[in-house]
């Protein structure tokens, strides 16, 4: 576990908001925040570029692998 939060938080535990403005994240990039504020004890920022940059890898590969199982689109509102 431990080395899973440490790729997800590139090695650092500051609180900074570098990454990119709430905006141009859709519900899946927002439920995926929350959880890991959640549960991520404090080790996780998912504000952090490295983080946004995991994190948008992961749901894409979620929503490609849901369209490909069920051949319905997701809604861009859900997964941009």
């Amino acid at each position: 576990m431990d080395k899973l939060v440490s790729k997800l938080s590139g090695g650092s535990h500051s609180k900074d908001k570098e990454g990119g403005s709430s905006n141009d994240k859709d519900y899946v990039d927002k439920g995926l925040d929350s959880i890991e504020k959640k549960f991520g004890g404090g080790r996780i920022n998912p504000d952090d570029p490295k983080v946004r940059e995991t994190n948008e890898k992961f749901t894409d590969g979620a929503r490609n692998k849901f369209e490909s199982m069920t051949g319905k689109q997701v809604p861009s509102k859900f997964s941009n």
